[in-house]
């Protein structure tokens, strides 16, 4: 797949932003070279054109820039950061989301005062892969924020040219592609697990996301140091150990503190105590039993795929269906059960993969007919 390339960021022409109120999100800013393309904004409160600001440019897979604005729009006001969501990229042909590509950036710098070293993608879904495709194009992206989808060729890669923030529901049937994502990366990367599907993720999350980016941005140069920040954002952190009820969870905790402050901050206690921690036999199994499960539900998963393409062999096709409707039906069950633990939430977000590509995997009516009959109500978008 060839790189999305983003248009150069340029002098802001001045006579372009006056029109736009900052403080508030406009819901239809229509680009100035082409009016059939436009998005959404957020401009701080406090932007003038007396300085550069850093970018954040949204990708919506149902062209809903609006809801790609309103998520990070507390977190903009409060770090000084621009918000742009495309009203025409969209889940479909790639020429969709290369014309919302050309042409959202290139106006946004042209009508404001962007700094060209801190110009941040994000994206939910569809508009994630956008996201990442755009930022693969050797295009200096100071960041990403990945939200429910990974690569857009699905290939592993344990290095990128950017810090990656990315985030995934409980429920989410991309949730096991989030959790390989992030563990294959050796580069900086966070990943943010939240309870809930395939969707946004909560406020909170969007700005521990902003917070992360601008730590990243003063390890990189592409911001200067601000003291004070570097402080609260620590003790924040350290607050976050101290609530932890679970020494699995407590470990990821110190592991991503030592990695996100190191050379801002000491952080050998940190460091030192997570692999301390790590080391007993309790957490180490946990530890264990944490990527055990994800393995296991990649080999659940892709079993189920080598299943259904037996069904085009007419000697393997009705048993092939037995199996995958009883594989189905034990998922549903327990996904359906009444208590709200974690093998329901696996369930759940196992039988939203399997439905959620199979009319793409599979064209069989009757196999489709049990799908369907499986199928969970959406959690998302």
């Amino acid at each position: 797949m060839v790189g999305l390339v983003v248009v150069p960021f340029v002098a802001a022409l001045t006579v372009f932003a006056q029109a736009i109120p900052t403080g508030t999100i406009v819901d239809d800013v229509k680009c100035a070279a082409d009016p059939s393309q436009s998005y959404a904004l957020y401009l701080p409160s406090r932007y003038t054109p007396d300085r550069a600001w850093p970018v954040l440019l949204a990708f919506h897979p149902a062209a809903r820039g609006r809801a790609m604005v309103e998520k990070y729009a507390a977190a903009a006001e409060q770090y000084g950061f621009i918000v742009a969501g495309s009203n025409n990229s969209r889940n479909g042909p790639w020429e969709l989301q290369r014309a919302a590509v050309a042409a959202m950036p290139a106006d946004v710098g042209r009508r404001f005062s962007v700094d060209p070293k801190r110009v941040y993608l994000t994206g939910m879904s569809g508009g994630s892969r956008v996201a990442l495709e755009v930022a693969l194009g050797k295009n200096d992206i100071a960041g990403v924020i990945a939200s429910s989808a990974g690569y857009p060729d699905s290939q592993p890669r344990s290095r990128l040219p950017f810090p990656l923030f990315s985030t995934a529901g409980s429920e989410d049937f991309n949730y096991l592609e989030m959790r390989l994502l992030d563990r294959k990366l050796t580069t900086p990367h966070y990943l943010a697990i939240f309870e809930g599907g395939h969707t946004l993720p909560p406020d909170a999350i969007a700005l521990d996301a902003i917070e992360w980016m601008e730590l990243q941005a003063m390890k990189a140069g592409r911001r200067a140091r601000d003291e004070a920040l570097v402080d609260r954002l620590l003790q924040k952190r350290r607050e976050a150990i101290g609530a932890s009820t679970s020494d699995a969870r407590t470990v990821h905790l110190l592991d991503a503190l030592a990695a996100d402050f190191q050379g801002l901050r000491d952080v050998s206690t940190e460091a030192a105590r997570a692999k301390m921690l790590a080391k007993q036999p309790d957490v180490r199994k946990a530890l264990d039993r944490e990527r055990t499960a994800d393995d296991e539900d990649w080999r659940t998963v892709s079993e189920i795929i080598e299943v259904e393409r037996s069904l085009t062999d007419s000697d393997q096709r009705a048993q092939s269906l037995l199996r995958l409707r009883t594989e189905l039906a034990k998922l549903s069950r327990a996904a359906n059960a009444e208590d709200d633990n974690p093998s329901r939430s696996r369930a759940r977000r196992l039988l939203r993969m399997i439905t959620a590509g199979a009319a793409e995997r599979v064209d069989d009516p009757e196999y489709r007919a049990i799908l369907d009959q499986y199928r969970l109500p959406g959690r998302g978008m």
